[in-house]
């Protein structure tokens, strides 16, 4: 992302305006209670969820621990999706930590001695959906039970080291809250096999342990690798002057700074995240990579931007450029800018166009910068150094960068990787995690992709054999790899279902299908009848079937045909398609842009991450589209209109785009009755379509996500709204009702643990049931939300319920999870029980 400096000011201006502070550990750990209570002897675990996958697509990997006597065993920790195993080289596996409250993890670390599993929970890729954990488990028998080890605080752990010959020492590294200040991070002791910690490295509450690692023949020596990083709803800090390496001699009670000035080692407010490797035959050799969010010096950054005197014009050109400089623009050069595929601007811009409204005034010089920058600009037009890696040849004292040439795997969104691995059977041997996977042979000097076809991007994990040159393990938001000759070939082990979904639909065909977009794996749709099995290995045909790449977002499906399908990727890209039977598995063309465009020279449109869509039931020509405005299509999304003025605060923005619609909804019984949410806590209402609007926050906590509204089918006054605290690190539970089309609200659903609230969905036939889904996992309310049930058989204990759909026809409810795919189960004793 971009890169700009928040104060402190600012950060406490933003939990003033969410009017909340962050959930203490206290406040979260009561949830362990409560979740127990409201899942002991529910009514709604007669029936059991059944998991009709995807599976191919598989889900962000964070670590791996492989036996070092037997690689065909081992263990993959998924971000989301739980602890895994396999003892058979991955053929299949079996997960182990389903059990448990929490599912979200940051590392892994095996006794293979003692064969005792430690856990940290919380991943620290720091991403729009990096869940916090609490802290650390575990277990002495395969996973069949857990013990808490605490460390409530910590949200997101980096790593854990154990002791090489003492089974009750082990260090844990604290990345710490992700959305607020705290001072428990840095690293952690324990000496009594988890029972006691001692907090032996901190620097501030905002700069926290993101890697460690161990010398294999000294337990004493230690490397930390420390990052400053500040997230809030609207902005990112990255890199900051107290994030650096720092070394321990006595088994971590003292650590010294070892990447201070002179040492060779980048220092200032551009350090970023830090990923440490140790060279286990000469432990003296040490790899260190950084998120170098430094800039490049002007001439480098001058040589990425076309000019108007040479080569194609890009969008850099168009930064900071002067009326006599637009002026002096070459006219075929620009033309073929302005009909870019890429940006697809309207037929009538043309270089003429343009010219002559920069010269009479009519627009800014920098109006195609203004224009055209956005969220996903905004990720390539940060001219930071970015991935560069350094080595130590004397244990740290001093460290040399290794290579001349720029490692372009990171862009600016270094925080989300920043991983290095060194062969345990060559010292030059490298590999480094980014967008692609790099290898190097001579130390780090060059490096070569050894990603391949197969092989899905954004790298998380890797393991290097000890014993068998070649044989690899790479982890990634795609799932696993396994090579046996250095990446040229690789095998995918992806059968559990460990898909992260944003959002779903159903359709009507029949059987009914699901749609749903995914974390980094496009959109997707297959059967609600699929059972998983490996038979389509031999007849290449898979169940689901893709309908678009990138962050897989919202989805619609016209009821009318099944075929006509809106979908697309982050920040509101989105198209219209038609897809084929899914029986033949026939698809159209890629489709129409469905994304509304603004005048030339207006103010900027803002999108969420997760841009809402709605297709009205009413006339399925007309479909709806939220930015900061709301917007109407008549006629598909082929043109649309903005129908409101600016319907969030207008915040200050950042480089996170912030102020933008996040959820809309229509009326099942009133065609041009809408409800619209948005990310900073602002509700509306519109009885006529969009013509007028009348803001409905009123006694409601301000500032806060909101990630459902829901115009309710039985009642036409009646509407529900959900509040995520997500992005403020406040998990309570948050459920409003209204039966007057928002004039006032009711809080429901009060006995909900502090999990934050994703998605309320109403039952097909009786009004009083409510079905709700949280961080933690799926609730019933069978009285209208005075009191609820948890419904988790079949389903993780803890599992992120990021949505949920209500298939009425066959009175089936439709589980969209983030890190376990699709669940899906019938409805009907359910509404026994209600009644």
């Amino acid at each position: 992302m971009r890169k700009t400096f928040l104060s402190l000011l600012m950060i406490s201006s933003f939990f003033a305006q969410a009017q909340v502070k962050p959930t203490p550990a206290s406040e979260r750990l009561k949830s362990i209670e409560i979740r127990k209570q409201l899942s002991t002897e529910s009514p709604a675990n007669k029936t059991a969820f059944r998991n009709i996958g995807p599976t191919v697509q598989s889900g962000r990997v964070v670590d791996m621990d492989i036996n070092p006597a037997d690689p065909t065993e081992f263990y993959v920790a998924y971000a989301t999706g739980g602890l895994w195993q396999t003892t058979n080289n991955g053929m299949s596996f079996t997960p182990i930590f389903d059990s448990e409250d929490i599912i979200g993890i940051g590392d892994i670390a095996v006794n293979w001695k003692t064969r005792e599993i430690w856990v940290g929970t919380g991943e620290v890729n720091s991403s729009r959906s990096t869940y916090a954990g609490l802290g650390v488990y575990k277990s002495a028998d395969n996973g069949k039970t857990w013990n808490w080890m605490g460390l409530p605080e910590s949200h997101h752990i980096g790593e854990i080291k154990l002791h090489s010959t003492d089974p009750n020492t082990a260090w844990v590294a604290v990345l710490g809250h992700l959305y607020s200040p705290n001072k428990e991070r840095g690293i952690y002791k324990t000496t009594d096999g988890g029972k006691t910690w001692k907090h032996t490295l901190y620097i501030d509450e905002n700069t926290g342990a993101v890697d460690l690692d161990i010398n294999p023949s000294n337990s004493n020596e230690l490397y930390a690798g420390m990052w400053y990083r500040t997230r809030t709803a609207w902005n990112f800090e990255e890199s900051g002057k107290s994030g650096g390496i720092f070394k321990s001699t006595d088994g971590g009670e003292t650590w010294q700074k070892v990447s201070v000035e002179g040492a060779g080692f980048p220092t200032g407010d551009g350090v970023g995240r830090i990923g440490l490797a140790i060279y286990p035959k000469n432990p003296n050799i040490v790899y260190a990579v950084v998120d170098n969010n430094e800039l490049r010096p002007a001439t480098a950054r001058a040589a990425n931007n076309a000019t108007a005197d040479t080569g194609a014009y890009t969008l850099n050109t168009f930064q900071g450029i002067t009326k006599e400089q637009f002026a002096a623009l070459d006219d075929k050069k620009l033309n073929s800018f302005l009909r870019s595929p890429r940006y697809r601007l309207p037929a009538e811009y043309t270089a003429a166009f343009v010219k002559e409204g920069v010269a009479s005034g009519k627009y800014n010089p920098n109006v195609i910068w203004d224009y055209l920058y956005d969220a996903n600009a905004a990720i390539t037009a940060a001219a930071v150094k970015g991935c560069e890696l350094y080595r130590s040849d004397d244990g740290g004292k001093t460290w040399k960068k290794t290579h001349n040439d720029p490692i372009n795997i990171y862009s600016s969104y270094g925080y989300y990787f920043g991983k290095v691995f060194v062969s345990p059977l060559d010292e030059n041997k490298v590999v480094l995690t980014g967008v692609d996977l790099l290898m190097s042979t001579d130390g780090g000097k060059k490096f070569s992709s050894i990603d391949g076809p197969s092989v899905h991007s954004d790298h998380h994990a890797f393991w290097f054999s000890g014993t068998k040159e070649g044989h690899v393990i790479n982890g990634n938001d795609g799932g696993l790899n396994m090579s046996y000759d250095n990446g040229k070939n690789w095998s995918n082990l992806n059968s559990p279902a460990v898909g992260q979904f944003y959002a779903i639909e159903v359709d009507m065909a029949t059987p009914y299908n699901v749609y749903g977009g995914l974390q980094d794996n496009g959109t997707w749709y297959g059967s609600s009848k699929n059972i998983e099995n490996v038979g389509w290995h031999s007849n290449g045909n898979y169940a689901y079937k893709s309908i678009n790449g990138g962050d897989g977002m919202q989805v619609q499906v016209d009821w009318r045909d099944n075929r006509t399908v809106y979908s697309g990727s982050q920040f509101g890209n989105y198209n219209r398609q038609t897809i084929g039977a899914p029986a033949t598995g026939e698809r159209g063309p890629r489709g129409t842009m469905v994304k509304p465009n603004r005048a030339l020279g207006e103010s900027a449109l803002r999108f969420n991450w997760q841009s809402p869509i709605v297709l009205s039931r009413h006339n399925q020509d007309v479909f709806y589209f939220g930015s900061n405005k709301f917007h109407r299509s008549l006629n598909k999304g082929e043109n649309s209109v903005a129908m409101s003025g600016d319907l969030t605060t207008n915040p200050q923005q950042g480089d996170v785009p912030f102020g933008t619609l996040s959820t809309m909804s229509e009326s099942p019984k009133r065609f041009g009755l809408i409800y619209t949410g948005s990310d900073d806590g602002m509700i509306h209402v519109t009885k006529d379509g969009g013509y007028s609007w009348t803001n409905i926050n009123g006694k409601l906590p301000k500032g806060l996500y909101v990630s459902r509204v829901v115009a309710s089918k039985f009642k036409e006054s009646r509407v529900y709204v959900t509040l995520n605290g997500y992005r403020n690190d406040y998990f309570n539970a948050l459920v409003y009702v209204s039966d007057d089309y928002g004039s006032t609200w009711k809080q429901i659903a009060k006995d909900l643990p502090y999990e934050s609230v994703n998605v309320i969905r109403e039952d097909p036939v009786n009004e009083n049931i409510l079905y709700i889904g949280t961080d933690g996992g799926l609730y019933v309310s069978l009285n209208g939300g005075n009191s609820c049930i948890m419904w988790n058989k079949g389903l993780p204990y803890s599992i992120p319920v990021h949505d949920i759909a209500i298939q009425s026809r066959d009175n089936e409810i439709v589980l969209g999870t983030h890190g376990r795919s699709l669940y899906v189960a019938s409805l009907s004793e359910i509404q026994k029980a209600a009644k």
